[in-house]
């Protein structure tokens, strides 16, 4: 499977050069502009390696480093700054980055650290075949149970299968139709209404904010996608 990358740059011109080489590598690339938007993603976002610009709008790299470590977001981050000071390199590593590099850099050298760290640091994916996790919510397939802050979450088997279902195909649009067939079955007689209410209640149970949920997305006309 593809690593997942989150790219923290407003910088137009090294934005698309990072994301062509990047994606013409192997790897899936994501973009944040901002400090806010970045920092949202990478503490939310299942990821394998942040690239973080040290000066961004709204919050800097300095600040998102340490907010992330601090929040227990341990996803490997190398840290991008026209700076040379030494002190600048200093104060990134203590702040939690697991790299630096001073712009101007060869590709190259980008690249061999990316696959450094990713040599190094396990999934962020999940913790074990039985176990996935995004943001603050544990979900622990063997056993059925879900956690959310360490506190335990209780789903009814029909929500419980709808989240592994969405889970199982993070990333993909699935149409209610295919919720219905894949979750209820082939011969049960039901609405595609029936699939909302139930993503309703998992929001409801899961997400931060579920009037503006983080991981169980719709995607209008089409159906629901998971990102987490």
């Amino acid at each position: 499977m593809s690593k997942r990358l989150l790219l923290i740059e407003d910088e137009l011109g090294l934005e698309l050069t990072l994301t062509d080489r990047l994606t013409s590598e192997g790897y899936l690339v994501e973009i944040a502009r901002d400090g806010d938007i970045g920092f949202k993603r990478a503490s939310t976002e299942n990821l394998d390696l942040i690239i973080l610009d040290v000066m961004l709008p709204k919050k800097n790299g300095f600040d998102i480093c340490r907010d992330l470590r601090q929040k227990g977001v341990t996803i490997p981050i190398i840290m991008l700054t026209a700076r040379g000071q030494v002190i600048d390199k200093v104060l990134g590593l203590k702040l939690g980055a697991d790299d630096y590099l001073t712009k101007p850099f060869e590709m190259m050298e980008l690249l061999a650290r990316v696959e450094a760290l990713l040599r190094r640091a396990p999934s962020t994916e999940t913790l074990s075949a039985d176990i996935y996790q995004f943001g603050t919510i544990r979900v622990n397939f063997r056993s059925a149970e879900i956690t959310k802050n360490n506190q335990v979450i209780e789903l009814s088997a029909k929500e419980f299968k709808l989240l592994r279902h969405l889970i199982e195909r993070r990333g993909n649009i699935l149409s209610r139709d295919d919720l219905l067939d894949e979750v209820w079955g082939y011969n049960a007689m039901l609405s595609t209404r029936t699939v909302d209410v139930h993503v309703a209640w998992l929001r409801q149970k899961l997400e931060p904010n579920p009037k503006h949920p983080q991981y169980i997305l719709t995607v209008h006309g089409l159906g629901y996608k998971f990102i987490g």
